[in-house]
């Protein structure tokens, strides 16, 4: 599912757009001011990683955490609640829920083999 990204001409605001498909037709409206007198830019792109480049950004030295932090449950979800807070959004209780389950040692539901 592609998600497409307007800067609206009247307020200067960021809208983003989520579609089905790559040919689904969108008419954008700015979801702040409601105007369609929106500029299609250029979204930013995830980009995959090699052993190599995790090893370097885990280097000795470096300011990222190690893998270990990982392996520490209680460290569980910590990335999860730091992008929801970065992005000033509150967190559904689901995915609280299903954090405090996995911290706990329990699978979270949906997730059971």
């Amino acid at each position: 599912m592609p998600i497409y990204e307007y800067r609206c001409q009247a307020c200067a605001k960021v809208s983003s757009f989520f579609l089905r498909s790559i040919n689904s037709e969108l008419e954008p409206v700015c979801s702040h001011c409601q105007s369609k007198n929106m500029e299609r830019r250029m979204s930013p792109f995830a980009m995959g990683k090699t052993v190599g480049s995790v090893h370097e950004k885990f280097a000795p030295g470096s300011e990222h955490r190690s893998p270990d932090y990982y392996g520490d449950p209680r460290n569980i979800g910590r990335g999860v609640e730091d992008t929801f807070t970065k992005f000033g959004m509150e967190m559904p209780q689901t995915v609280r829920d299903n954090i405090d389950a996995a911290r706990s040692g329990e699978t979270p539901k949906g997730l059971e083999i």
